[in-house]
């Protein structure tokens, strides 16, 4: 692996214009579980399946039941930004770093000072009414009990994308503008199966396509550089 540290901290240092796009493993290594892991969330029994919990059907149909799974399994208290964020926001305070593209919902990449983060995904720390669209801190959400409610009625939910909900046209049109001009783009920890998200990276017009991830991906052919291994040890090393 030292050869291919060597080669992408080569790339990084002569650039000043990487982007980064990151899933679940870059959140893994601060205590928060990949969904799609062995031992991650979607392997662990439940009355329903999380996939089915974590739609928009659902949630309308059952906010009870979605909070109770929220706050047990999507609240995780006291974490923190892992070197792999914390390397991420020091390169784009040197210029190097012009976005970070996120499929994560956890805000660990703003917590570590990356400025420029765009969320596919959303955030676990915002959330809204349902109904008026009224903004609401997580606070009520993500630590109250029943189903919180706005004061016009409706039911408060989080700033997350839930399934059978599309990505965020702002969101995506901007990272597909990042990725399309990115001369060094680092993808890590992802398995990069989750639509529409993994698609972004088909927009990539450059040669230094960098994979980060501990096992392959359907795009590590296309690759320039393929690290099979935690990101926080490749990002530790750079």
């Amino acid at each position: 692996m030292d050869e291919k540290l060597t080669t992408l901290k080569k790339w990084i240092d002569e650039s000043d214009n990487v982007v980064f796009f990151g899933g679940a493993g870059v959140s893994t290594e601060s205590g928060i579980p990949d969904f799609r892991s062995v031992d991650g969330l979607y392997n662990q029994k439940w009355k329903y399946p999380p996939e089915t919990i974590l739609s928009h059907t659902f949630f309308t149909r059952f906010p009870e039941e979605y909070y109770r799974f929220h706050r047990e399994k999507l609240v995780i208290e006291n974490v923190r930004p892992n070197i792999a964020h914390l390397k991420l926001a020091e390169l784009e305070e040197k210029g190097k770093l012009k976005a970070v593209v996120t499929q994560n919902i956890d805000g660990l990449h703003q917590a570590a000072g990356s400025k420029k983060v765009l969320e596919l995904h959303g955030s676990i720390l915002r959330s809204y009414c349902s109904s008026c669209r009224k903004p609401y801190s997580a606070e009520l959400m993500n630590k109250g009990t029943g189903v919180p409610r706005c004061t016009c009625g409706g039911v408060i939910r989080p700033d997350i994308v839930l399934y059978e909900e599309p990505l965020d046209d702002d969101i995506v049109s901007e990272a597909i503008s990042f990725i399309r001009r990115a001369e060094v783009l680092i993808i890590g920890g992802t398995s990069l199966n989750v639509y529409p998200a993994a698609g972004l990276i088909n927009y990539y017009r450059g040669n230094k396509l960098v994979l980060v991830n501990l096992s392959e991906t359907p795009y590590d052919g296309e690759a320039d550089l393929v690290i099979h291994e935690k990101i926080g040890k490749v990002f530790g090393g750079l």
